[in-house]
This record gives structure tokens, sequence and C-alpha cells, in this order.
């Protein structure tokens, strides 16, 4: 296995994971009209992080947009590499000259014999009628 399949892999993993938490994170902030951000129970959060839960909300979204798109770029720049790394093998498998198996000396199937009692007779025209 390649280890840019491996990175990609670990990389992928980790985008996924930012994705998810920037979508509950946005969710949890409040808006001019409250939306989710009471659905999330704002008292809950005003109690775990203390009055200025948006200042922690809005950093935390800042920090994930930031992993986001770095995670993005990495993700992006591996795929490159490992296309370019499976173009260039197809194309030393293409340039590659091509060799025919050895096989065992051919061999041939005999004649069929005319005097065999195995063949077909040869047709004969029928008479003609007067």
């Amino acid at each position: 296995m390649n280890w840019t399949n491996i990175a990609i892999g670990i990389f992928l993993s980790i985008h996924i994971v930012v994705c998810l938490l920037m979508v509950v994170i946005i969710l949890m902030q409040r808006s001019k009209q409250e939306g989710l951000g009471a659905a999330f129970g704002g008292g809950i959060t005003d109690s775990m992080f203390g009055a200025q839960t948006s200042q922690v909300l809005v950093r935390a979204t800042v920090w994930l947009a930031i992993l986001f798109f770095g995670l993005t770029i990495i993700l992006a720049r591996l795929y490159a590499t490992r296309n370019n790394a499976d173009n260039a093998l197809q194309k030393a498998l293409l340039a590659a000259p091509i060799t025919a198996p050895a096989t065992p000396a051919a061999t041939t199937t005999p004649a069929p014999d005319t005097a065999s009692p195995l063949t077909a007779p040869a047709a004969t025209p029928a008479p003609a009628k007067k």
C-alpha cells in the first residue's frame, strides 16, 4: 500500500470529524432571531462556557474553518500526487514491450484421411432421369 493512500485515509477521517464539529458549533450559535441556539439550550451553553458563550463558539468556528480549509488543501495535494504516480505507473506499463509467453511446440492435427470409415463419403451426383 502506498504512503499517499494511508495519508489520505488519515486526513480524510480528520476532515470528516472537523466537518461534523463545524456543523454542530455553527448550529449552536445564537443568531439574531435565536435560531437553533435556543434549541440546544442557550442556558446550558452559558453555564458551561460562562457569559461569553458566543465568543467561545465564534472562536471555535474560526479555528475549525481554518482546519477545514487546511485539510482540504492537503487532501487535494495528496490526491494529485497519487494520480500523478498512478499515471506514471500506467505510462511505464504501456511503454514496456509486451512479450508473448513461451508456448510448447504446437501440435498439429493430422489431415483427415479420405479412406477412413469415419469420414463422410464424397457426394456423387445422382443419375439424371429420362
